[in-house]
């Protein structure tokens, strides 16, 4: 277990990466580390159908910690750059449907953390955004490419060009929130959300996987690849239970075993 992100239990199936680097969950090299050594962890879990990521109930992630920008060079730039994108990407391929429940700030490298989840679920006085511009610097830890995905490019240079903070409601307009909740209910609102779909079936991972693999694809490429995943649902325990309670008692009543 690393000292400042740690790997607990919410529930049944649900496990919470929880940052924990007083005062505001800065990403420095340590916190990057142990993020994708808790990646790696929860990808070889056949226990853990979903993933929770908490910064606490005051702050998830006020961004990388700039004081380590100072002196850095082009090649440094890019270097550390490659080690953020390395653990978000391990985060965002992780088999298991993931939220992040977003109280306080997610700027920077917080908000780019938070892009690299399935669900984004925020509190009601949480504040998104991407203030590299302000620096002199652009986001290196995948906004720029994350963002435009979820909001559209128009907007998403809009946000990054002026670094402003964008507050919960206007990120649940724009699709960069999945939910907004009130602040004290946030973590246990995410946690549910987590266990509804930890209780869903294994082809919960083949949708993700068809869909992630999908992006960098074209059509024809990703038709494909949705084929494969097709295919592989039908090697589950999950799929016969399916069809069969679909043939006995009607849709919505299989009960999976994640298998």
């Amino acid at each position: 277990m690393g000292e400042l992100v740690r790997v607990e239990t919410a529930a049944a199936g649900v496990a919470v990466i929880r940052l924990d680097r007083p005062k505001m969950n800065a990403l420095n090299d340590q916190v990057v580390e142990e993020l994708a050594s808790a990646a790696a962890e929860l990808a070889a879990s056949d226990e853990v159908r979903a993933v929770v990521v908490w910064g606490g109930p005051k702050i998830f992630a006020a961004g990388a910690d700039i004081g380590g920008f100072a002196g850095l060079d082009r090649a440094g730039g890019q270097a550390l750059s490659a080690s953020i994108n390395d653990a978000l990407l391990a985060l965002e391929n992780l088999p298991q449907i993931t939220v992040s429940a977003v109280n306080g700030y997610a700027l920077g490298g917080g908000m780019e953390l938070a892009m690299a989840t399935d669900f984004r679920v925020a509190a009601d006085d949480a504040v998104f955004g991407q203030p590299e511009i302000l620096l002199g610097i652009i986001p290196g830890g995948g906004g720029t490419q994350r963002l435009p995905r979820l909001v559209g490019v128009t907007r998403a240079k809009e946000i990054i060009y002026t670094g402003r903070h964008i507050p919960a409601e206007e990120a649940l307009e724009i699709g960069l929130a999945s939910a907004v909740h009130p602040a004290a209910e946030l973590y246990d609102a995410a946690c549910e959300l987590a266990a509804r779909y930890a209780a869903g079936p294994a082809a919960l991972r083949m949708a993700k996987q068809a869909i992630m693999d999908g992006l960098a694809l074209d059509i024809g490429e990703g038709l494909e690849r949705e084929a494969a995943c097709f295919g592989a649902c039908f090697t589950t325990e999950d799929a016969r239970t399916g069809v069969a309670s679909f043939l006995e008692k009607g849709p919505g009543k299989a009960v999976f075993a994640g298998r």
